[in-house]
């Protein structure tokens, strides 16, 4: 026991007797035993804090879009008006998106007062109705009976001939996109307009 105290105090007095030494590379010197160069830490300081700040400022700004069904891969924030075709993010809670709520980006398809259409047509194969979907006319999207996984899909149905006050339809032209084919419209406030980036 006494062999194990005096190998783990001299590993401790090996430490803080190098301690100086190490702060002394902390502050810029050229290496141990050299002197301290303070200057040299206020460089690395005038260049990380800039950069530091900046991606703490941007990352919020900015939405990585992880999804083929979008044409983009970073979006960000853009005030204003939501239009026809324009890219929108909100937060979706659905049992198929996962156990937790998912930010998810589509298009606004189908804007308030437009008129809405869904025409039910019988899937390949027996396995269940498919719903195409039009707006003023325009097909949007067809919802699928069964999702990749073999998940039998729910495809909404509009209950009056145009999208309601408050509400907007949201989605994309890919076959898989899991939008408001299956849950419907999403309210106005709980969209935010995006431009893409890249």
């Amino acid at each position: 026991m006494f062999l194990l105290t005096w190998r783990a105090g001299n590993r401790v007095w090996r430490e803080l007797k190098d301690l100086p030494l190490r702060a002394a590379v902390a502050l810029g010197a050229g290496g141990l035993g050299q002197p301290a160069r303070p200057g040299q830490l206020f460089k690395a300081y005038g260049i990380v804090l800039p950069i530091g700040l900046f991606a703490w400022w941007a990352m919020p700004q900015l939405t990585l879009v992880m999804t083929p069904s979008i044409n983009a891969w970073v979006v960000h924030r853009s005030p204003g008006p939501i239009r026809h075709g324009d890219l929108v993010s909100f937060l979706l809670s659905d049992p198929l998106a996962g156990p937790k709520p998912v930010n998810v980006t589509k298009y606004a398809l189908c804007l308030p007062g437009d008129r809405i259409m869904m025409v039910e047509k019988p899937a390949t194969l027996d396995r269940g109705w498919t719903g195409c979907y039009y707006c003023n006319g325009r097909l949007m999207g067809i919802a699928k009976p069964l999702a990749r996984s073999g998940k039998r899909l729910d495809h909404w149905r509009p209950e009056s001939p145009r999208i309601p006050d408050g509400m907007i339809f949201v989605g994309s032209r890919h076959p898989d996109g899991y939008d408001s084919r299956y849950y419907g419209p999403v309210a106005i406030e709980r969209l935010i307009r995006m431009e893409k980036l890249l």
